[in-house]
């Protein structure tokens, strides 16, 4: 299978699948098998909503070699509305725009590729909530 094909099978990757412990609540993102909480080992997948609001940014002027073409740009940690959170790109607005509790919602898009005939890897990257969306 090629590895593109072989990435969209994992559902957290596409879906945003994440998994919630029925003996605590407590939701991860990827889905585990154990629950750090309470050592639960049973859950509920659920796809989550994708919304959700920044807990704090920064930005990257120096990244790693796969990313030095997009530098710099915002990275956040964003705390989703269905209880994970996530580090990711933050895209579509100025850096003096992004403020801790700004509304965002991740959207699925492409991070780089290796070399100009390289796989293209893609993920989530949060883009802010406007009053229309």
């Amino acid at each position: 299978m090629p590895p593109a094909r072989s990435w969209r099978t994992y559902p957290q990757n596409y879906r945003l699948e994440a998994a919630r412990c029925t003996k605590c609540g407590k939701v991860f993102f990827p889905p585990r098998l154990i629950c750090n909480k309470c050592h639960g080992r049973q859950f509920e997948h659920f796809n989550m909503r994708g919304t959700g609001k920044v807990v704090t940014h920064t930005v990257i002027r120096t990244p790693a070699d796969e990313f030095s073409g997009l530098a710099p740009f915002a990275v956040g940690i964003i705390e989703l509305d269905d209880g994970a959170r996530v580090t990711t790109q933050i895209a579509d607005a100025a850096f003096d725009e992004i403020k801790i509790g700004m509304p965002v919602k991740l959207e699925f898009r492409r991070h780089y590729s290796e070399g100009e005939a390289g796989m293209i890897h893609y993920g989530h990257k949060a883009v802010p909530l406007r009053i229309a969306d």
